[in-house]
C-alpha cells in the first residue's frame, strides 16, 4: 500500500488538516465512493478543512496536508494540474485504478492517438469534411495515458475501481491518526 516508509500526519488537537482532491482522466467514481463514507463525513469535517475539491468547487489548490488523486495522466492540461497539485501536498495518495495504473482510459495506450482522433473526426458518416480539433484552448492528448506515479512522486496507492468508501474511510482514517494506513480483505478486494 506505502511506496516508501512515511509518517502519516497525525491530526493535532489545535489545528485541522487540510485534504484536497483532484480528478484528471477516468470517471469520477472515486470521488463518488468518498461520498459513500456516509455518516463518517461529520468525523470527517470535524478533523479536516477541505480544500480543492468537487465538494468545495475551488479550482486551485492551497498547500495541503493530504491531496488524494483519481485518474489517470491523458493530456497536457493533466500534467499541468497534477504537477501543481503535487507541489502543494505535503501526502498524496493515488487513488483507485486509473490514478495507480491508468485504469480504463489506459486502454487506448495500444492505439496510435492521432489515428483515433482522424477515426473520430474524420471517418464518420456525416462528418467526412469534419477536421481534428486543433483549438489552442484544447490540452494536447498525450500518446499513452499514464499512472500519476510515472509523472510525480506519490506517497501511498489506494486501489480499487473504485475503492469502497469503507476503504476510503479506514485509509484516512488512519492518516489522520498518524499511522500508515491498513487497508486489508474485505475492505480491499477485487471480485
Amino acid at each position: 500500500m506505502s511506496r516508501q516508509r512515511k509518517e502519516a500526519c497525525p491530526v493535532s488537537p489545535s489545528r485541522k488538516l487540510r485534504v484536497a482532491t483532484v480528478s484528471l482522466a477516468g470517471c469520477f467514481g472515486c470521488h463518488m465512493s468518498l461520498l459513500d463514507i456516509d455518516e463518517h463525513v461529520f468525523a470527517l469535517l470535524d478533523k479536516v478543512e477541505l480544500d480543492r475539491s468537487p465538494l468545495t468547487d475551488l479550482k486551485t489548490c492551497g498547500p495541503c496536508d493530504i491531496g488524494l488523486v483519481e485518474g489517470g495522466v491523458c493530456n497536457s492540461e493533466n500534467v499541468h494540474v497534477l504537477r501543481e497539485f503535487r507541489a502543494q501536498c505535503k501526502t498524496l495518495v493515488a487513488m483507485g485504478a486509473c490514478a495507480i495504473n491508468g485504469g480504463l482510459p489506459a486502454q487506448r495506450n495500444h492505439l496510435d492517438v492521432g489515428q483515433c482522433l482522424s477515426a473520430v473526426f474524420q471517418s464518420r458518416p456525416g462528418m467526412d469534411t469534419a477536421e481534428v480539433p486543433d483549438d489552442p484552448e484544447l490540452p494536447l492528448p498525450l500518446d499513452k495515458v499514464h499512472p500519476i506515479h510515472e509523472v510525480v512522486r506519490v506517497d501511498y496507492f489506494l486501489p480499487g475501481c473504485p475503492p469502497s468508501g469503507e476503504a476510503i474511510w479506514q485509509f484516512i482514517s488512519d492518516l489522520l491518526a498518524g499511522r500508515t494506513p491498513r487497508v486489508s480483505y474485505p475492505l480491499l478486494h477485487f471480485d
